[in-house]
């Protein structure tokens, strides 16, 4: 019904529009996407027959957005960090390769979290990312800007990646849906930083949408030839699903408790899968949970089967130059000379005072392991756990410094492996979004993507900014 040029334009004049009042898109490419939008009604126009176009490029046409931690041809790839201010990719990230031969038309590329380590998606390149609802607060992180992106309109699809929640963060925040695949299946290759050592088990690249829907024909095309593991072919029958609910992690002394207006939202979903699917949600209380955030901690700075040692994050800020002292840096950024971020520097600092812990860390590794086994147990081949996706609707700026742990309500599962699906449950009193985690075991992908499309039409999903 309309042409390809059609609906780039109308994403073109959105971004144009909203872009400044929300900083989510910090470079676009918007002649290059028009040129391809033409190409793509070109090859409409010579008509080789919709069957052939739907399997060759299932994606073709749809207007995407990238985080900037991914390179994208052509467009800068600092991960927010000073001295890659210069830095340009000359190829495309798997996923984006794949997305682009599937047809999809990248606009531009979206703002994170320094180095991706961070819930709140502000650097000292492209500076702050607002949240559309209400620009006084965050849009997460790390992939901040792809939920900003996607909420306010100016996006399909988004690309995002989740080490401790930087997909379901954004996506709570904004609204909007996010999937965080099953470990192992989706390849990270061309993000900065990327994964070494035991973190490669952690990090997650995956799908950011407005519509339910479209989380997974784009799964699949980021997937490849691995998406046979995530058995999106089963028809899922939402009557035989077991359902389990967690309100809270147990009351973690490092995390806030959980707003009742989340609470509430999470009872509706139990109280409308008891009466509409006639099952019985069964609550659990995980005992291991409370320890989220010291679990993900330790893990995240285990050393592999191999024995190698997690990169340090100081390293990383140092990008192949010297490493960063954080302390340095710290006593730089009172005076306003640092070219990094506090919650980067706090971060730096902490990793310094977790290696000093090795047999404490040791404990709390073997401690995930049991969980792990644990949460299988549970969740079986047909269990979704119904869970929280962070303490707090989207904080104002600067807030999550006083409440830095938060993040692990999301973290818990990276390090885990386990698929989740982070779903809006509409907008609570403030007009800021509600939502909810679908967690399932291993290779369950569909499990949590079905329930999503079911609550999407139970609870009407994305809202537009503005409409409340």
């Amino acid at each position: 019904q309309v042409s390809c040029i059609e609906v780039v334009e109308a994403y073109v004049e959105r971004i144009k529009e909203v872009n400044p009042l929300i900083n989510a898109v910090v470079k676009d490419r918007f002649e290059e996407a028009l040129q391809e939008a033409q190409q793509v009604d070109k090859l409409l126009s010579e008509g080789p027959g919709d069957d052939y176009l739907e399997e060759k490029f299932p994606l073709l046409g749809v207007p995407i957005t990238v985080k900037e931690a991914f390179s994208l041809h052509g467009m800068p790839n600092t991960s927010g960090l000073v001295n890659r201010r210069n830095v340009i990719a000359t190829s495309d990230a798997t996923v984006v390769s794949r997305l682009k031969q599937a047809g999809a038309i990248p606009l531009g590329v979206t703002n994170c979290s320094e180095l991706c380590m961070w819930y709140e998606s502000s650097n000292r390149v492209y500076g702050r990312t607002n949240n559309p609802y209400d620009l006084q607060r965050i849009v997460g992180g790390s992939s901040g800007g792809e939920g900003g992106v996607l909420a306010a309109a100016c996006s399909v699809i988004g690309v995002g990646s989740d080490i401790g929640g930087s997909i379901r963060m954004p996506a709570f925040f904004n609204g909007v849906f996010g999937h965080k695949p099953t470990t192992g299946v989706v390849p990270n290759d061309g993000q900065f930083p990327n994964a070494h050592g035991v973190r490669t088990s952690f990090l997650c690249t995956g799908p950011m949408c407005r519509y339910a829907e479209d989380l997974e024909p784009v799964l699949r095309v980021m997937a490849g030839p691995g998406v046979s593991k995530l058995k999106l072919n089963e028809k899922v029958s939402l009557e035989k699903i077991k359902f389990h609910c967690m309100d809270h992690d147990g009351g973690s002394v490092f995390v806030s408790p959980v707003d009742k207006e989340i609470l509430q939202a999470q009872k509706k979903v139990v109280e409308h899968i008891e009466s509409d699917l006639g099952v019985r949600v069964q609550h659990v209380s995980i005992h291991k949970m409370k320890y989220s955030f010291q679990i993900w901690s330790a893990m995240m700075s285990s050393r592999d089967s191999n024995g190698q040692e997690a990169e340090r994050f100081t390293d990383l800020l140092g990008d192949h130059g010297k490493p960063v002292w954080p302390l340095w840096e710290l006593m730089k950024w009172l005076v306003g000379m640092s070219s990094h971020t506090f919650p980067a520097i706090a971060l730096g600092l902490t990793e310094k005072l977790m290696k000093l812990n090795h047999s404490g860390n040791a404990k709390l590794v073997s401690m995930g392991k049991s969980l792990q086994e644990e949460m299988e147990a549970l969740l079986g081949q047909d269990g979704v756990l119904l869970y929280p996706s962070h303490p707090t609707i989207a904080p104002r700026h600067h807030s999550p410094i006083c409440m830095p742990f938060n993040f692990a309500y999301t973290a818990i599962f990276n390090v885990l492996g386990l698929p989740v699906t982070q779903c809006p449950l509409g907008l609570g009193s403030e007009g800021l979004p509600l939502g909810i985690q679908l967690v399932a075991s291993a290779y369950n992908d569909h499990l949590t993507l079905a329930v999503a499309r079911y609550l999407e039409k139970a609870f009407g999903g994305w809202v537009l900014p503005g409409k409340a």
